[in-house]
């Protein structure tokens, strides 16, 4: 039944066993986010250091926790409403700010990168505050607890901002931190305590669809990296066997993770009587290690394509090796999460890469390349057949 409050009106109706589709506006707010993955994966290339490596990831980090919160937002409110679907405009402006501050956040356009991810943080929470009827007391106690934590960490951040050089980067993760830890505080806040589980009840099939779909941005950003660089370049037999070996790749990727993955994952949340607690663990948490996973691989294959031929420089082991074990270790656990056990073909494949790893640095680029694929298409190859019995298609 539809809300008799005007304002919650702007919550979707869920029907009882009936999935609530992902809307237009939604995968039209996605698309800040390919820019957004693509702007991470460059600066990586360009900053393959130690420290580079801890400024990316905690901007990927970021990048990841404005996007899911979105998410969950959109999972109660019908962006289909025109001020939910105003929202998610005025979210991509600030996400657009956001993904073009990425490249120089650490130098010129740190308050930039700050402000438009504050913004987007607390102006979104303050927005599902207010839409949510003073009936639904308990809606409305969990949005006041987000908001008190991200206007807590919006302090850190934008003190950051402000900063410079190394104390930029220690507010930042002081910021990133207390955003990351409050969901398993459960966002205890003085007066209203700690939020029960209860109140954190998702439609699971969206919310699966949603990270899916935050899945095939990431491999979409890879094959549109790998088809401009391989444009761009004169075609050899080692390039194009590069090209080869990161589109099947890919393909890999995309069947390790869709062909039983999502889909069981989206039956089990849909079923589970605390899908909140699912939502939280399962796509939360276990998807980031996924998705650095993919954003890895594609730095990998842009070094390769470059330079295939030679000896692979460490940097090229690290992100060809490291990208699909990040990867894998997320699809395990996040089968784990869903499915109650570790997947054998996953494991297998993660000791696969740590043996590869030992002796990647006397393999050419190319040749790297196409073993790290042919671990991948076996791992997929092996799954597919183990659980064929297992789990009937839909």
């Amino acid at each position: 039944m539809a809300e008799e409050n005007p304002r919650g009106a702007m919550f979707r109706v869920i029907v009882p066993n009936q999935h609530s589709r992902v809307t237009n506006a939604e995968l039209f707010f996605d698309l800040v986010f390919v820019f957004a993955v693509t702007q991470l994966s460059h600066m990586l290339l360009g900053r393959f250091t130690p420290l580079g490596a801890v400024q990316v990831t905690l901007l990927f980090l970021a990048v990841w926790w404005v996007w899911v919160y979105t998410t969950w937002v959109t999972n109660w409110l019908d962006p289909d409403q025109t001020p939910v679907r105003i929202l998610l405009f005025l979210l991509m402006l600030g996400g657009l700010v956001l993904s073009t501050s990425i490249p120089t956040a650490f130098e010129g356009r740190g308050l930039w990168f700050t402000g438009a991810y504050a913004a987007m943080q607390v102006g979104r929470t303050l927005f599902w505050l207010l839409a949510t009827p003073s009936h639904r007391t308990l809606v409305r106690h969990n949005a006041i607890r987000i908001l008190v934590w991200l206007c807590g960490s919006a302090v850190f951040w934008i003190l950051g901002g402000l900063a410079e050089g190394e104390t930029r980067l220690w507010l930042w993760i002081a910021a990133l931190t207390i955003e990351y830890v409050s969901p398993v505080a459960r966002f205890w806040t003085p007066g209203l305590g700690f939020s029960s589980m209860e109140a954190w009840t998702v439609e699971g099939g969206h919310m699966a669809e949603r990270c899916a779909g935050f899945i095939i941005i990431a491999l979409g950003e890879a094959i549109v990296v790998d088809g401009a660089t391989f444009a761009e370049l004169t075609w050899t037999p080692a390039n194009v066997t590069a090209f080869l070996a990161a589109l099947v790749g890919s393909i890999a990727m995309w069947w390790i993770y869709f062909h039983r993955g999502a889909e069981a994952g989206s039956e089990m949340i849909s079923k589970s009587a605390q899908s909140g607690r699912v939502a939280r663990l399962a796509y939360t948490y276990l998807h980031m290690p996924i998705v650095a996973g993919i954003i890895l691989t594609a730095v990998a294959d842009e070094l390769v394509l470059k330079h295939p031929n030679g000896h692979s420089d460490l940097k090229t082991v690290l992100s060809a090796v490291g990208g699909p074990v990040l990867f894998l270790v997320g699809t395990i656990l996040f089968k784990q999460a869903i499915r109650g056990f570790l997947q054998l073909s996953h494991g297998v494949g993660i000791i696969a890469f740590a043996v590869l790893a030992w002796f990647a640095r006397d393999l050419s680029p190319v040749m790297l390349s196409a073993l790290t694929t042919a671990i991948l298409v076996i791992v997929a190859a092996w799954e597919s057949l183990s659980l064929g019995s297992k789990v009937s298609d839909p």
